[in-house]
């Protein structure tokens, strides 16, 4: 005779049956809960681009119709581009130039989170406190000099970059206006390969299938990588994207095309990576060159 379980009033196989079914339905369950709870999270994060491009609209409007200079820049009397992800910079490339994005932008967005992809693994730790600090940023475990910080999101208004298909410039837009030679994007998620963090990889703020966690550094953020991706090809991503229009869209990482950062400003050189040593190829959608 089979032994109750008199709390329940089950016998044991009965009660292993119910375990299994529900192990059965969490297997089925849980995928499409994770997948749920992404793109909810990449909704978020096309909301939180939606409220950059609008911050970045209205220091224009404050401001002649200029949008704010790129902190991505490095220098004092000689300078250089850096990659398009950085939040606050090494130092500022003159007097007149904050280093910071948030000296520009802190009027406009108060809560760092916007500044930062939900789909990445883990927020910086110290995104809110450099947001806050401005210029004056010094993360409190490196040695007292004024320390960068690299996000996940890219960040295009005033940058220059190398476009290796076309062999000619990027030019992100500055001014409200627009202009003929003057893309029109703002801001997307970070989507690049062959960064000196993940050589000979793809990485994304955006969790890819087969994709693992690049640790972040004291200075970067975390974000995710897929080594195996280099021998696959690309893989399959939707990101989103900002306009000066204001409006944000999704576009696929098969439709983008490459740019590179700029090493020399004097002569447009860029970095030309294959060694693990430089910030990598940078992908942008296709119709930001429109």
């Amino acid at each position: 005779m089979e032994r109750k379980l008199h709390s329940r009033g089950f016998t044991l196989v009965e009660l292993l049956v119910v375990i299994s079914v529900i192990s059965v339905l969490a297997g089925v369950l849980l995928p499409a809960l994770n997948k749920a709870r992404q793109q909810a999270r990449k909704l978020l994060g096309a909301s939180n681009q939606r409220q950059i491009v609008r911050a970045v609209s209205l220091f224009a409007e404050d401001n002649d119709q200029q949008y704010p200079e790129s902190v991505a820049t490095i220098g004092d009397e000689w300078w250089n581009w850096q990659e398009p992800m950085i939040l606050t910079g090494y130092r500022a490339r003159s007097p007149r130039m904050y280093r910071s994005m948030s000296a520009y932008l802190r009027n406009y967005i108060e809560d760092a989170g916007t500044m930062f992809c939900p789909n990445a693994p883990r927020r910086y730790k110290y995104l809110q406190e450099a947001w806050d600090a401005g210029d004056d940023w010094d993360n409190p475990q490196t040695p007292p000099v004024k320390d960068p910080v690299k996000g996940t999101y890219c960040f295009y208004w005033n940058y220059t970059g190398y476009l290796e298909e076309r062999d000619y410039l990027f030019k992100g837009p500055q001014n409200a206006a627009g202009g003929r030679w003057q893309s029109n994007l703002l801001v997307s998620d970070y989507f690049g390969y062959d960064h000196f963090r993940n050589p000979n990889s793809y990485g994304s703020c955006e969790r890819f299938p087969g994709a693992s966690i690049t640790e972040g550094t004291l200075l970067s953020s975390v974000y995710w990588s897929d080594k195996d991706s280099a021998v696959s090809g690309a893989p399959e991503i939707k990101l989103n994207a900002g306009y000066t229009d204001g409006h944000v869209e999704s576009f696929s990482s098969s439709d983008t095309i490459s740019m590179r950062v700029i090493k020399v400003p004097e002569t447009s050189e860029p970095y030309l990576g294959g060694d693990g040593s430089g910030p990598g190829i940078f992908y942008l959608p296709r119709n930001a060159l429109h």
